[in-house]
């Protein structure tokens, strides 16, 4: 595959990606397996691996969970929560232990705990002075949402763990980690309950305790039987914890915390990897999709250090999946947020690991063809996890010949215009920006964050003003008034005021924040940058050729076709005229001549960033640090000069204080720019 080809695949795997991580953590509604999301992530991560300069901050693998919801109060992790690496199959775990040697020979020496995989929602827990006092699902890895009140609740959390006299100090501030989960016989039990009671039962136990934790009113939560296992110390202050995870899962046991039984120290890898061959999901208790293989010596994982969203210290083994075969009655399709077409199948009910499945996947449409799907063939499906699973192949041998050859759409189901399909591309597109299949999607990433950052129009929002006929593109948000707004449920004066006037003040947004809110397929912040540099406003950039696009560094062939149809789109051509009419019409300036690089303030300095800080997000101070020259890294080293430090940082400030890093609040980087400025 050429490297044009290669880059065309990773930006298409990003969208996929995010999409679907929103599916799983926010909705608690999946549109795919576990297993074939891991092997998209394993994808992504190959590529970037060959690829180190393509990988962008916003990649998947470099974050874990997903955005947390807008109905919730936001909580700060003193550290990162993340995600963990997959292996699935004896060798991807002797290969993980290969790459942890080389990092670091210990490895050599090193025994491990083994858990099992918990299939539930990740909590963190925070105590003080012994008393339970705050809960947060993982949200993003760095921000989750406060569902404190549901899991006071639950009746395994310890509302108090005990302060013992003699021992250990228990920590002053404690903050742990764990899954809440529901076992096995309470989901049989629960089912048959509501069964009798006339009421809808649920399909599986991970979606019923996610969707209980994120209940607004905790009444509701109390009436589900929620359990919870803790496995891990983020954080803590005063008092010691045990060196080992070993130990550390007897300390939480003797600490009142429930922790899963079935855990195990192993004295060598191959114990390990024996473990995890003689586990049997069905054997446990609840539901589990894997076991992990963890380092004991938590200094030793911890120096191991992080690559992406994952410790390089622990690897999740997953269990295989399992397969079905069902009738394929149908093959719908749907339109994603960058209008992507992507069909799926209309299945015979069919039930798999006790849950009865009626979607899959089918990839795409040269995946149908290349495989001969017809409606109503008999079809292998697969699945690993509580996740909707995907077609493998159809069986062939049993057809009865009634069976239907499927062709593409030609035109977007959703607004009729005609899709397009790039050349050496498998994928359909609708290049409507206005599409009301993509409307709802499309104004959330306008309003985001790293587009034109809008405060208060969450999603909630976006849908109310699409429902109420208010909003049909992008657009529209800037010939909404007040008086629209005081008709929606829940705005009044100080609700309508404050949105009116931070939709005002996203019009003074920078031009490459504009181009990446219009989402335009496959330019995210990183391209979106690189075109406000060459073109100095919109109506430039619409008449840029196919060849002149291609000519700029990383942008190839595809990346530059599908920056032509979004323009040559009759209706997005409408959309940027209602956003000149609305005064949304930056105009880039001319960049100063600076000469070599080396003269900007912060040239050859690099910086960390943990904390919240009082103005700037971790993207705006990243910006404004490489404005200047300088260079942002995740994690600190010896090559590190300055921590960019704010409220509530992670274990970056321990590790740089350990190697006398100097920190920065904002106001002394800013000083600091202006004194390397003069």
């Amino acid at each position: 595959m050429s490297s044009k080809d290669s880059k065309t695949e990773y930006h298409f795997l990003i969208e996929h990606l995010h999409y679907h991580n929103y599916r799983y953590h926010v909705l608690n509604d999946p549109v795919i397996s576990d297993y074939e999301f891991d092997q998209k992530l394993n994808r992504l991560k190959a590529i970037e691996e060959a690829h180190p300069d393509w990988t962008m901050p916003d990649s998947p693998s470099q974050r874990a969970g997903a955005e947390p919801l807008s109905q919730f109060n936001k909580v700060t992790h003193p550290v990162p929560i993340l995600s963990l690496g997959n292996a699935f199959d004896e060798q991807d775990i002797r290969d993980w232990h290969a790459r942890i040697m080389r990092l670091d020979e210990r490895v050599r020496e090193a025994e491990f705990t083994v858990e099992p995989k918990l299939d539930g929602l990740t909590v963190v827990l925070h105590y003080q002075d012994g008393t339970f006092v705050q809960g947060a699902t993982r949200g993003n890895g760095e921000v989750g949402e406060d569902i404190t009140e549901n899991l006071r609740t639950i009746k395994s959390l310890p509302l108090h763990i005990p302060i013992k006299t003699k021992g250990p100090k228990v920590p002053e501030s404690l903050v742990v980690r764990g899954e809440v989960i529901i076992t096995k016989a309470d989901f049989i039990q629960l089912n048959e309950r509501l069964e009798k009671e006339g009421k809808k039962t649920y399909l599986n136990p991970r979606n019923t305790a996610a969707g209980s934790l994120r209940q607004l009113d905790s009444k509701i939560t109390a009436q589900r039987p929620l359990t919870l296992l803790v496995y891990a110390i983020v954080n803590h202050q005063d008092g010691e914890v045990p060196d080992t995870q070993w130990e550390t899962l007897s300390y939480l046991k003797a600490l009142g915390f429930p922790v899963a039984e079935s855990s195990q120290h192993c004295k060598t890898l191959d114990d390990a990897i024996a473990m995890c061959n003689n586990s049997d999901p069905d054997t446990f208790p609840f539901e589990v999709d894997g076991m992990v293989i963890k380092v004991d010596k938590l200094n030793l994982s911890q120096d191991l250090g992080v690559v992406g969203k994952d410790p390089r210290g622990a690897i999740a083994y997953k269990f295989p999946a399992m397969s079905v075969t069902t009738k394929l009655m149908d093959i719908g399709v749907k339109v994603g947020r960058t209008g992507v077409i992507t069909p799926y199948a209309v299945l015979q009910p069919v039930e798999i690991g006790g849950v009865v499945v009626r979607h899959a996947t089918l990839h795409n449409f040269d995946f149908i063809n290349d495989k001969d799907i017809r409606i109503g063939d008999r079809v292998l499906i697969k699945r690993a996890g509580e996740v909707i699973p995907y077609v493998i192949d159809p069986i062939k041998d049993i057809r009865s010949g009634d069976e239907v050859r499927y062709s593409p759409p030609a035109n977007c189901p959703s607004c009729g215009d005609p899709l397009v399909n790039p050349k050496d591309e498998v994928a359909y597109f609708c290049t409507n920006s206005a599409c009301p299949a993509q409307l709802i999607r499309n104004l959330e990433h306008f309003v985001s964050r790293e587009a034109m950052d809008i405060v208060g129009l969450g999603v909630n929002t976006v849908h109310q003003l699409v429902e109420a006929g208010l909003v049909k593109d992008i657009a529209d948000l800037y010939r909404l008034e007040k008086p629209d707004l005081l008709k929606l449920e829940g705005f009044g004066e100080k609700k309508a005021d404050n949105l009116i006037t931070a939709i005002e003040q996203s019009r003074a947004q920078p031009l490459h924040r504009l181009v990446t809110g219009l989402g335009i397929r496959l330019v995210g912040q990183v391209a979106a940058q690189a075109l406000s540099t060459h073109y100095p406003d919109l109506h430039t950039l619409s008449m840029a050729s196919k060849e002149e696009i291609e000519a700029m560094e990383g942008f190839g062939p595809n990346m530059a076709e599908s920056i032509i149809a979004w323009f040559n789109n009759k209706d997005n051509q409408l959309i940027l005229d209602k956003l000149k009419d609305s005064d949304v019409w930056p105009v880039e300036k001319p960049q100063e001549d600076v000469g070599d690089a080396g003269n900007l303030p912060l040239a050859g300095l690099t910086f960390v960033i943990t904390g919240t800080l009082p103005t700037l997000s971790r993207t705006e101070a990243k910006e404004l640090i490489e404005s200047k020259g300088g260079k942002v890294t995740g994690s600190v080293s010896g090559n590190t000069d300055y921590l960019l430090l704010g409220e509530n940082p992670g274990s970056k400030f321990a590790q740089a204080q350990k190697r006398d890093i100097p920190t920065l609040s904002e106001d002394a980087l800013r000083q600091l720019i202006n004194e390397k400025s003069a």
